[in-house]
């Protein structure tokens, strides 16, 4: 096998940080690792040739050092939240407000419901922790997420304290159940200042909700869409694609999101990863990025190409891929090119912390047609511009797998937890091949 670039990672067996290599193989780029007590491992990381994969990681090398960074007490991934070796300081912070969830997921990175004891965080620990992120570089994103958040009949007034303490972007991360069956439930949370709704939404037949959440969903996640578009908040559709479950339900979902603009603002993918509670087999060429985009492509029949996406600029390039599109016609599509050409134009934390504001938000501001001054009308048509843009993307999280953690120093999505600070989610969601948890408890 052929070098073309080294790493560390971890062993799936002990999770103890090993030497890797990026090497050529026979379907693309692997990455290669040796543990001395439980042996070899290799997995796909990329399908194609070394060109290709190269040219992906173009060249940021732009550095951001985390705000009152934690002092490093071991060696990365093990209990280093953000310390001083990282080089993001955070966009996304996930705030996990409660261990309580109205579904029991064959799939789920938090393995949420396992543990009924366990419940909701207390408003105070909340408070607690909106002030630490204040203090380690806020305002970030807060992505509201458990369990599932909606179990808090508090989640407005927990959004209103947010808003109370500077954060100015709040995302709900659900399963939609509630915003499904309870009428005006989604008024409340964008009043108490919700931004926008990140809904999972895996396909459009039961099936695949029956194999991949334990139930039929369908009409719920129609229902919960229906109710959000009447709220006015930005819904952005997140599946989760596992191979033969819902791979070939791509072209559906965006099609989907398409029919359910301007309030559907994009679909955001989250090709399967293999830790917490997982109950699909790990295949040895698990779902790539140039995989995820050839399906996405064949799937649209092309109108969303291959050569539309590019890799994120914040954060490393092979964590994401990312497409902006501005909507022309009943199925036509204009690609909105970046600030530097097709590349991402977010280079640090705060450039992606205001680009996610911005796009998965719905702009409800109107005008006076009577009353409209010049720079009214030229304000409205910009905010029917961004109110027909639609975005494409994915995030390719890491497992003991395929753990690099040369990406991970360069992590902008965290989990806020009280021992620990702000930790990489790849990190702190991560586990061995018993389902053992390196951080999460």
């Amino acid at each position: 096998m052929i070098t073309i670039g080294k790493t560390k990672s971890v062993c799936p067996e002990c999770m103890k940080v090993v030497p890797a290599i990026k090497g050529i193989g026979e379907d693309g780029i692997y990455l290669v690792k040796e543990c001395n007590a439980h042996g070899k491992f290799q997995t796909l990381i990329w399908e194609g040739n070394a060109a290709d994969y190269l040219s992906w990681g173009r060249e940021n090398l732009s550095a951001e050092t985390p705000v009152n960074p934690k002092v490093k007490e071991k060696s990365c991934p093990d209990n280093c939240g953000l310390c001083e070796e990282h080089e993001r300081k955070g966009c996304c912070m996930i705030l996990e407000v409660t261990k309580r969830c109205n579904m029991h997921c064959p799939v789920c990175f938090a393995s949420a419901g396992e543990d009924r004891e366990k419940g909701d965080i207390p408003i105070c620990e909340i408070e607690k922790q909106y002030d630490f992120l204040m203090a380690h570089g806020g305002p970030f994103n807060i992505q509201l997420s458990g369990g599932e958040p909606t179990m808090r009949d508090d989640l407005p007034e927990i959004i209103h304290m947010g808003r109370e303490k500077g954060f100015t972007f709040f995302q709900l991360n659900t399963n939609g159940i509630r915003l499904a069956r309870e009428e005006g439930y989604a008024g409340k949370l964008k009043k108490a200042g919700l931004n926008t709704v990140f809904l999972q939404f895996d396909g459009v037949t039961d099936q695949v909700y029956e194999t991949l959440r334990g139930q039929a969903m369908m009409e719920l996640k129609k229902k919960a869409v229906l109710n959000c578009s009447e709220a006015e908040l930005g819904i952005a559709l997140v599946p989760v694609i596992a191979p033969g479950v819902n791979d070939m339900q791509v072209g559906n979902i965006l099609k989907f999101g398409l029919d359910h603009m301007p309030f559907v603002r994009g679909v955001h993918f989250q090709p399967i990863s293999y830790f917490g509670r997982c109950s699909q087999k790990r295949p040895q060429n698990p779902i790539t990025i140039p995989k995820m985009l050839r399906l996405i492509e064949e799937q649209t029949e092309g109108l969303m190409k291959i050569e539309d996406f590019a890799g994120g600029g914040a954060e490393n390039p092979y964590c994401s891929f990312h497409a902006s599109y501005l909507r022309k016609g009943e199925r036509e599509l204009k690609l909105l090119e970046k600030k530097s050409g097709k590349g991402c134009c977010c280079t640090t934390s705060d450039d992606s912390r205001q680009y996610v504001e911005n796009q998965w938000s719905y702009s409800t501001k109107t005008y006076d047609e009577g009353e409209m001054t010049q720079t009214d009308a030229l304000d409205e048509f910009l905010i029917r511009i961004h109110n027909e843009t639609f975005a494409v993307s994915g995030m390719i999280f890491q497992d003991a797998w395929n753990l690099d953690l040369d990406r991970l120093k360069r992590c902008y999505i965290c989990e806020v937890d009280p021992d620990h600070g702000m930790v990489p989610f790849c990190a702190y969601n991560l586990t061995n091949l018993k389902g053992i948890y390196l951080y999460r408890k």
